[in-house]
């Protein structure tokens, strides 16, 4: 058992503080990934027309949508992340009140010397 009686050592408030980071940060990189998508919509071909233009945009053109929808999985993940914390310490919470449950039932018999049978 846990320093407060607790059967499992799983602070369940150390996961529900923490989980609120993960849903911040996921609306914080889903708002840069819009911001930067728009600043390169807005930008157009700034590398111009000229030979290292078009090496630079060959290189970098074709990649573009997937740096976009990497950021977006990386988004994704953190909001999903922020879900499985909270779906996590309100499980633990059932599940630790269910086994505390469970174990109150149990009595340990002592015989006449008060040792354990």
């Amino acid at each position: 058992m846990g320093d407060h009686g607790e059967i499992l050592d799983i602070k369940t408030a150390d996961i529900k503080a923490t989980a609120p980071r993960f849903h911040h940060e996921s609306v914080a990189l889903a708002h840069a990934l819009t911001k930067l998508k728009h600043g390169l919509a807005a930008a157009g071909s700034p590398w111009g027309d000229d030979e290292q233009g078009e090496k630079f945009h060959k290189a970098y053109g074709p990649h573009v949508g997937q740096i976009e929808n990497a950021a977006q999985i990386l988004a994704d993940g953190l909001a999903s992340i922020h879900k499985a914390m909270v779906d996590m310490a309100d499980g633990h919470i059932d599940n630790e009140q269910l086994i505390r449950g469970m174990f109150s039932r149990i009595r340990v018999g002592h015989d006449s010397k008060g040792d354990s049978k």
